[in-house]
């Protein structure tokens, strides 16, 4: 099981994780990032948690 904790405290908005998401994990609302996606399709490629600037997300298995 994956385990995907977006903080939105540290969010920035940018949607980095939202382009970078093969599976589309993500989307954006109201100028955050959310976790609109089906986390079990995860691949726990961690694109996402290397790519967001802010440091936001963590992804563990």
């Amino acid at each position: 099981m994956v385990n995907i904790t977006l903080d939105a405290d540290k969010c920035e908005g940018c949607g980095t994780c939202v382009d970078s998401c093969p599976v589309s994990i993500y989307s954006m609302d109201g100028g955050k990032a959310k976790i609109a996606g089906d986390v079990n399709e995860c691949v726990v490629c961690r694109t996402c948690e290397s790519a967001c600037p802010a440091q936001a997300i963590t992804v563990a298995e």
